[in-house]
């Protein structure tokens, strides 16, 4: 079977949420031993996950989160302020547990993979990295296209295997590690959001103002030579995207089919999301938005999506851990839902009962 048929296999796997279980979970909301409402956000996201999940009981212990590693050419027209052998130092320090989404994650109880898709260093056997390279980086797309359209898509294939070979799932995210990946981030936030290159480029990792005209010229010229069809999310991947964007929108696609909620964590992860939204308009209803990131667009990507953000703490780390955080208030919710007594049960008197 070819590439592309079997990710179209996959998407028809993707479904709407169950909306009966949604009016059951509000009822159940409704009947609980505290006056309606007052949880706030917790009952929406206790209602959205028993849609996403088709169950009465709401799971929360199955946490997932793949950090998708791989670099980008572009990184040659001096877009970041590091260089990119950070990306492979980084992995390294991940899979010794060294990072900051290995402390948060550790802290949520949620289960690291790390996954090689495209960087561009060969690591030394290591369990801790899951070897699923499909090329040594991108190419720049200022020159040219990221990648070719079967790499696009064996990526976002390498992500949704990742999340189907999972036992039990029930909370998952995906992170990033790869230096440069802001800029194939705008330029896809800007076509697929309609934003000029200005409204949708940020200083990334710390650029400065300077640095950032740079950027937004370059981002500029990536669409302007590549020419991306708008209306098809793999041609947009293949031309200014990158491996590990690719592999964020296969975990985003494996964890609706097998039915688990998303979180959605920075900048990348939005401009990831778009791809997956563009591919399958019923992953919307799976979505969470962990954090809200000062990346510059990504409150527009959220907005765009209908996503409120759980958390607005100023992140813009990447790799999951505005995610990984949000975890936390995912458990409350399912946990409150699960666990407190209706007012029958706790024999306390319904004002509003008819």
């Amino acid at each position: 079977m070819k590439l592309e048929e079997q990710l179209q296999e996959h998407l028809k796997q993707i479904i709407p949420v169950n909306q009966a279980l949604a009016a059951y979970a509000l009822e159940r909301e409704d009947a609980l031993a505290k006056p309606r409402g007052t949880l706030g956000r917790l009952e929406e996201c206790a209602v959205k996950l028993a849609a996403i999940q088709n169950r009465k009981n709401i799971g929360h212990e199955h946490r997932l989160i793949i950090v998708c590693a791989g670099d980008h050419g572009v990184v040659e027209e001096g877009i970041s302020p590091y260089p990119q052998d950070v990306t492979h130092q980084q992995i390294s320090n991940f899979s010794q547990g060294g990072g900051a989404i290995n402390v948060l994650a550790h802290h949520t109880r949620a289960k690291i993979i790390i996954a090689d898709v495209g960087v561009n260093y060969d690591f030394p056997p290591n369990p801790s990295i899951l070897n699923l390279k499909i090329a040594h980086g991108t190419q720049n797309i200022t020159k040219g296209p990221a990648m070719t359209r079967d790499q696009a898509i064996q990526s976002i294939l390498a992500g949704l295997e990742i999340v189907l070979m999972e036992p039990a799932l029930d909370l998952v995210a995906a992170g990033e590690m790869g230096i440069g990946n802001t800029t194939p981030s705008s330029a896809i936030c800007s076509l697929l959001m309609g934003l000029s290159p200005e409204e949708a480029t940020g200083i990334g990792s710390g650029l400065t103002l300077d640095k950032l005209a740079h950027k937004v010229a370059v981002v500029k010229k990536a669409l302007d030579i590549n020419r991306p069809d708008p209306n098809d999310p793999i041609d947009i991947l293949a031309k200014i995207g990158g491996l590990e964007i690719g592999a964020m929108v296969g975990v985003y696609l494996g964890s609706a089919i097998r039915r688990a909620g998303v979180i959605i964590d920075g900048f990348i992860a939005g401009a990831a999301a778009l791809l997956a939204e563009k591919l399958t308009p019923n992953i919307r209803q799976y979505f969470f938005a962990g954090h809200c990131s000062r990346e510059k667009a990504h409150r527009a990507t959220l907005n765009y999506l209908g996503l409120t953000p759980l958390l607005d703490l100023g992140l813009w780390l990447g790799e999951g851990s505005g995610a990984a955080i949000s975890m936390f208030i995912l458990e409350c919710a399912a946990a409150h839902f699960n666990e407190m007594r209706t007012m029958e049960e706790a024999i306390i008197d319904d004002p509003f009962k008819n």
